[in-house]
């Protein structure tokens, strides 16, 4: 938690004051660029506008699945299948959790040593902490820029070896 005097806190809090700064910073850009080269600010526009549309299905997607997991998911049934669920479900549960964490790794260190010490496994944490790499709030970014294919290939593929890793770590931490 960040002291209420702490340099950080009054950083965080100058920033948070000037949260629709960035948009009008674009928007007066564009307007002096229109003065100056009004052809290529047009196709400049055009393709911002564009990739912006781009984006609206893939964000849609990201945050119906995210308001359905906390719809449907609560922490003691999480803490639940950690601690007693089979093996499989277990894994996918560390995978599914690792992807749709958020906030600094360095944070998580204390709650999967808690979760450690009430019985999970050492390879649920390496499953865990390989899926963190998947991060869905870039999915969006990535398709457009990648393609669905290869965006969903390379999840698949970062999934799998995170099973492959927790299969390693279970060998060699029993």
């Amino acid at each position: 938690m960040i002291q209420s005097n702490s340099p950080t806190k009054k950083i965080l809090k100058f920033l948070y004051s000037f949260k629709g700064l960035f948009l009008l910073l674009v928007a007066a850009f564009y307007l002096a660029l229109w003065w100056i080269m009004p052809e290529k600010t047009a196709v400049a526009f055009q393709t911002s506008i564009d990739f912006f549309c781009r984006l609206l299905l893939p964000f849609f997607l990201v945050f119906c699945c995210m308001v359905a997991l906390n719809l449907f998911s609560t922490p003691p049934q999480f803490e639940k299948i950690i601690q007693n669920g089979s093996g499989v479900k277990q894994c996918f549960f560390a995978a599914i959790a690792g992807i749709l964490s958020t906030g600094p790794i360095f944070a998580w260190y204390p709650i999967l040593k808690d979760l450690r010490d009430r019985g999970a496994a050492p390879s649920l944490m390496a499953v865990f902490l390989v899926n963190r790499a998947v991060k869905p709030a870039l999915v969006p970014m990535m398709i457009s820029l990648f393609g669905w294919s290869f965006v969903l290939l390379l999840t698949l593929l970062t999934v799998a070896a995170s099973f492959c890793v927790g299969f390693c770590i279970n060998r060699l931490f029993p």
